[in-house]
């Protein structure tokens, strides 16, 4: 079943983060969503498929923006995918503060990350970034955590939908 929603989640967050991030956020980058989604696959699937998922979107993320550089973002999202899923595996992360701390945690690397190869490749330089990084950390865990409520509850509710239309006898 993973083969067929984890490019669902990608495709999703993808087209979200491409149309509807611009008008939630006044056409600055504060939230990630496609590093959302690769987060929650990789703390949901384990590693290996957070780094693939991590790969594939953020070299498509990587193509449709207009930086210029093809795999940066991608080799990040992989990296984060990887280290989210290999932390996931190792320590239980199913209460709300633990993944609370992976979303700020994984944000925060994969911000160091992207910047960093920028920088060393001497293509951009961010002067203080904190306050970009710690907004987009905040945007991205606020919003992991809701999608994290949102699919555990969908199980149930189906199920109590499904129960409540069932004639009473």
């Amino acid at each position: 079943m993973k083969v067929v929603w984890v490019p669902i989640a990608i495709a999703v967050a993808l087209a979200l983060q491409t149309t509807l991030a611009r008008f939630l956020v006044g056409g600055t980058v504060a939230l990630d969503l496609v590093l959302v989604a690769v987060v929650y696959v990789a703390l949901t699937c384990g590693p290996v498929t957070g780094m693939l998922t991590g790969s594939v979107a953020g070299i498509i993320q990587d193509a449709l923006s207009s930086s210029g550089v093809i795999g940066v973002g991608g080799l990040a999202k992989s990296i984060v995918g990887f280290a989210v899923g290999a932390i996931g595996q190792q320590f239980i992360v199913t209460a709300a503060l633990p993944r609370l701390v992976m979303f700020l945690m994984a944000s925060t690397v994969h911000a160091a990350v992207f910047m960093g190869f920028y920088v060393l490749m001497g293509l951009r330089s961010f002067p203080s970034p904190w306050a970009a990084i710690l907004s987009q950390a905040l945007g991205n865990a606020a919003v992991g955590m809701i999608a994290f409520t949102v699919v555990e509850s969908l199980p149930g509710a189906v199920e109590r939908r499904r129960l409540s239309r069932r004639p009473k006898h």
